[in-house]
């Protein structure tokens, strides 16, 4: 790979970046940093379903959220930088596990190296499993080879993505990503087992103190699309995350009431097809262990 201008994310920072030099806000090369890869069971029944989800964990981001959970590699950018086709190699070793798919955890930001690890179908799904800050223009080099999108949508008022992660205009250009995935797989499609093989999953974190954000992303999305077209997940697992006395609210989990409230802002939508995880999902130990299992 040549040195490239990234504008990968919705950031557009513009940064040269090297297979090896790290530039711009996710402060990465272009060769992936890989701090995990292994069968995970985690993530939501069409995606874990009974054999586990092939699951690649990859470092760096350019999103900086002040919650995140993932924040060891996240921020820490801990991990090893595999080559193309080692990335190939690992993605390979895991559908022949038995896994249901191979999940590309935070990819945006190794998005070139995907792109040539992808060159040949895989024999499962790929899910392409991101913060919701892809750019439109990098997803359309995506078509044809992620089967599955399962972004994030954190923010449905921008003033918490300035104050959270330091992104203007979230909203809007992470709405004009998810509508770039719906045009590429169309409505969802379920396989006889109940696992999700094309489609279009979208993820929402209650955030403690906020919700009016959760009831607002609530209903931008069920406008926009008609029904049964994407499905939807609401998240009760914030985990305060240490040393984040900046922001009060994040310094605890959800209360039930807060909880019981976003819920009820999804239930009396008209969202009918998705997914809710309760607070007791929070806490430290549910986050893998980011020791290079699957990746040397």
């Amino acid at each position: 790979m040549e040195q490239v201008v990234c504008r990968d994310c919705i950031r557009r920072c513009g940064a040269a970046r090297t297979e090896t030099r790290g530039a711009g806000a996710c402060k990465m090369g272009l060769l992936p940093v890989l701090a995990r890869a292994g069968i995970h069971t985690g993530e939501e029944p069409c995606i874990s379903g009974k054999n586990g989800s092939g699951t690649i964990f990859f470092s760096g981001c350019a999103l900086h959220c002040r919650f995140c959970q993932n924040h060891q590699i996240s921020h820490g950018g801990i991990g090893e930088r595999v080559s193309v086709g080692r990335l190939r190699g690992i993605m390979e070793t895991l559908a022949a596990k038995g896994v249901h798919n191979i999940n590309l955890v935070n990819p945006t930001h190794f998005a070139a190296a995907i792109v040539q690890a992808l060159e040949t179908p895989l024999p499962v799904p790929v899910v392409w499993n991101s913060g919701g800050h892809d750019s439109v223009e990098m997803l359309r080099r995506m078509e044809g080879k992620i089967q599955v999108y399962m972004p994030d949508f954190k923010y449905a008022e921008d003033a918490l993505a300035r104050r959270f992660s330091g992104v203007a205009r979230y909203r809007e250009e992470s709405l004009a990503a998810i509508d770039e995935m719906v045009r590429q797989r169309g409505p969802y499609q379920l396989d006889e087992n109940g696992q999700l093989v094309s489609g279009v999953l979208i993820r929402h974190l209650v955030l403690p103190g906020h919700i009016l954000n959760t009831r607002a992303a609530i209903r931008l999305i069920e406008k926009r699309y008609p029904p049964h077209t994407v499905l939807f997940s609401l998240m009760g697992q914030f985990t305060p995350q240490a040393g984040e006395t900046e922001y009060p609210e994040l310094m605890r989990t959800l209360t039930q009431a807060e909880y019981d409230r976003a819920q009820a802002a999804l239930f009396e939508s008209g969202l009918e097809d998705g997914y809710v995880q309760g607070p007791e999902a929070a806490g430290q130990e549910h986050v893998p262990a980011f020791d290079l299992t699957g990746v040397r």
